[in-house]
């Protein structure tokens, strides 16, 4: 545990144990008061707050969703895993094309409770929790909900078309640039209807503090990339336009909200399905230098008998005809077998390729030259090695 919040959590706890029975009472019932205005809202006669506590008299979806984000921050904050290192990220469900495109849907969604830092944690729920606390009970709960999970979905998508699939993409800017857009569209339809109840300034004003540092924080970070935000923002907008028609008069219809749900569902099948099945091909690439290692580690132990004079030639070339090639080919035959190579590494594979035709030649004219004892052979097969090691060096280290 940090130490500073450790620190926190104990002069918190002497706080309350020195506290006087009197006081620990005064401050539960402040504390539940902080709550239950967080949750119905400002209990007040103006206009706006009474018709959103006659539409719902509490927000459930957001403090639902805020909850969930401070779960998994916590938890990834105590991991063991350094805080925005990749393979923790993954860990706790970032979105990763080998991972997500092969049975692991899921962080479509997870991926959107994944954290890169505090700062990160704190833009999320300032961008979140303000706004979703009024505009849940404006729409409805399941509007809401719908739209934050429709936008989130669609986000994670776009960033498995727009970035690189071996890039590791996470947060909720996605879903809550979604919620922007149900707000917006929410607007305009007050605008064109010209509502009864106009939105006081102090609602307008607790929005903005929230917004400002979130918008500022996703423009200044690449957790997802803006085209993934921007399709969030464009669900929201487009399934306001349908479900929020009519909002400053009454709640949005359900049978909207199935329309949109539906709809989303269409358009993520229709762009998951041609993704399926993404692979990084950089851990198999990493068995080679594993394989070249072994190889040269056994052939230089059987010349080493050979030079005592304790092995023969011909034992020497059926080590390298029965056991090395034979490996090679193996190897070269796995990597030839792959699915789903994504474009940007096909380049990987052809280097591939290339060191396998050289090595392969380089291992049988080594054969050759020693059954038939001429020097010639044994140069060239010197000098074919050496070219497929120069494109071994060149392979990206393995993550």
């Amino acid at each position: 545990m940090p130490t500073p919040l450790f620190a926190l959590i104990v002069l918190a706890g002497a706080a309350v144990y020195f506290m006087t029975p009197a006081e620990r009472l005064r401050l539960l019932s402040a504390t539940r008061a902080a709550i239950h205005s967080m949750m119905h809202g400002p209990a007040s006669v103006e206009p706006f707050d009474v018709l959103l506590r006659e539409r719902a008299r509490w927000a459930v979806v957001t403090p639902l969703l805020a909850a969930i984000h401070v779960i998994v921050f916590l938890m990834m904050l105590f991991d063991r895993g350094a805080f925005g290192d990749i393979q923790t990220l993954i860990a706790w469900g970032a979105n990763f094309a080998p991972r997500t495109t092969n049975d692991e849907w899921w962080r479509l969604i997870g991926s959107t409770f994944v954290h890169g830092g505090f700062l990160h944690f704190a833009a999320t729920m300032a961008g979140l929790v303000p706004l979703g606390l009024i505009l849940e009970r404006a729409v409805g709960r399941l509007a809401f909900a719908s739209i934050y999970l429709a936008a989130g979905i669609l986000a994670s998508l776009v960033s498995l078309w727009t970035m690189s699939p071996t890039s590791v993409s996470f947060g909720a800017s996605g879903a809550i640039f979604g919620v922007y857009g149900l707000l917006i569209a929410s607007i305009g339809w007050a605008i064109v209807l010209r509502p009864e109840v106009p939105v006081p300034l102090h609602v307008v004003k607790r929005v903005a503090a929230g917004a400002v540092p979130f918008f500022l924080y996703s423009l200044a970070t690449d957790h997802l990339t803006a085209n993934a935000e921007l399709a969030g923002l464009a669900t929201g907008f487009v399934g306001g336009l349908l479900i929020a028609r009519g909002v400053a008069r009454e709640k949005p219809a359900l049978g909207r909200t199935a329309i949109v749900a539906a709809a989303t569902a269409a358009i993520a099948l229709a762009a998951a399905l041609p993704l399926r099945g993404i692979i990084d091909v950089r851990p198999e690439i990493a068995r080679i230098p594993v394989l070249e290692e072994r190889m040269t580690t056994a052939y230089d132990a059987a010349v080493s008998e050979f030079t005592l004079g304790r092995l023969p030639a011909k034992r020497l070339a059926q080590m390298i005809d029965r056991t090395i090639i034979p490996e090679l080919q193996e190897l070269r035959k796995r990597l030839k077998s792959l699915q789903g190579v994504p474009r940007e590494q096909a380049p990987l594979i052809e280097a591939a390729e290339r060191y396998f035709t050289l090595r392969e030649q380089s291992w049988r004219r080594r054969a050759a030259g020693l059954l038939l004892s001429n020097a010639g052979m044994l140069r060239e097969a010197d000098r074919t090695e050496r070219a497929a090691l120069n494109i071994l060096q060149n392979f990206p280290p393995a993550t």
